[in-house]
């Protein structure tokens, strides 16, 4: 801006001086300024007076230190603008070569970008991993660390250290994609849990035999969670209001599952010994095994033993203090 209010003031002041030095024309006189700034310097400047010489000599000083001052300004732009997403690029770089127990989020559509935002706010690190140039400009504008490339991609999974990730969730809109993206996941971590996405019923049954743990179909959850708001719809506020990690909503209640460590001061007592309703104010609703069986609403001599996930509902601060006893 500076720059065009300068130019637009170095050309008004030249007219008008050829104007009324010279008596031509304005157009003749912005025709004139045009050829000093440009340092042509053809007609009509040899018609010039002693006067307009003179005045066409503190233009020609006033046109190089604009112009000077134009091209610094363009290449400092332009210098800034590089340097910024080189290093940019390099820092993101060195940010997932160090990522660990992450979460690999292959895809930043409507869902994706859902996913990464609620990964986000739990505070855990994750990697977004996008073919769409324009749709990983949202990653990068919420500083999210982001692949541009193609999650199908051994190469591109593996630079997202996908043999050190907590999970995968292949959150693409093509179904078939999807299937290739769990398909090699699989292969490369066989022990990853991986959620995918499928937006056709029939591709459920493909996704999970591709190796995908839990298939989701956002269609199907929008239909249930519709029907609930209608029939049962404070049911569904209050599900809602447990399970959302980025809610408004004064209370502050959570669903969280936490793991028993085997440095747990839990370990080797059961619920009623440990009495963490009344200690903590948080409720315990289940307790699922190691072997994965699932004890629902525990009684108070159900044991702990490490490797098991207590799965408590409580305010945040407490549930922190849960699992700070569990050894997380």
């Amino acid at each position: 801006m500076l720059v065009l209010i300068l130019m637009l003031a170095l050309l008004t002041v030249g007219t008008a001086g050829f104007h009324y030095i010279e008596g031509w024309s304005w157009f003749k006189a912005f025709y004139g300024t045009l050829m000093t700034v440009s340092t042509i310097g053809a007609e009509p400047e040899n018609e010039l007076s002693h006067a307009g010489r003179a005045f066409n000599v503190v233009l020609i000083f006033l046109g190089l230190g604009v112009v000077g001052f134009a091209i610094g300004t363009l290449t400092q732009a332009v210098i800034q603008s590089e340097l910024g997403e080189i290093f940019g690029r390099r820092r993101m770089e060195k940010e997932i070569a160090k990522l660990k127990d992450h979460f690999i989020i292959c895809g930043a559509g409507r869902v994706g970008r859902r996913v990464a935002l609620e990964v986000a706010a739990r505070g855990l690190a994750l990697v977004i991993v996008e073919q769409d140039p324009g749709k990983a400009h949202w990653a990068q504008e919420n500083n999210f660390p982001i692949i541009v490339g193609d999650a199908t991609s051994e190469a591109t999974l593996k630079q997202a250290r996908i043999e050190l990730a907590r999970g995968l969730a292949s959150a693409v809109t093509s179904d078939a994609q999807n299937v290739y993206i769990v398909l090699t996941a699989r292969g490369m971590a066989p022990r990853l849990p991986i959620v995918a996405r499928a937006s056709e019923e029939a591709a459920e049954s493909k996704l999970l035999k591709a190796g995908a743990s839990t298939v989701i179909s956002p269609y199907n959850y929008a239909g249930q969670r519709m029907a609930r708001m209608l029939t049962r719809p404070n049911v569904q506020r209050f599900i809602d209001l447990a399970l959302s990690s980025l809610s408004d909503d004064d209370l502050d209640l959570q669903i969280e599952e936490v793991r028993v460590s085997e440095r747990s001061q839990l370990a080797g007592s059961n619920l009623g010994q440990v009495d963490v309703r009344h200690g903590l104010g948080v409720i315990v609703l289940a307790v699922r095994h190691a072997d994965g069986h699932l004890e629902f609403n525990p009684k108070p001599d159900q044991a702990i033993v490490p490797g098991d996930f207590l799965i408590a509902m409580g305010d945040s601060q407490k549930l922190k203090e849960l699992e700070s006893l569990a050894g997380v």
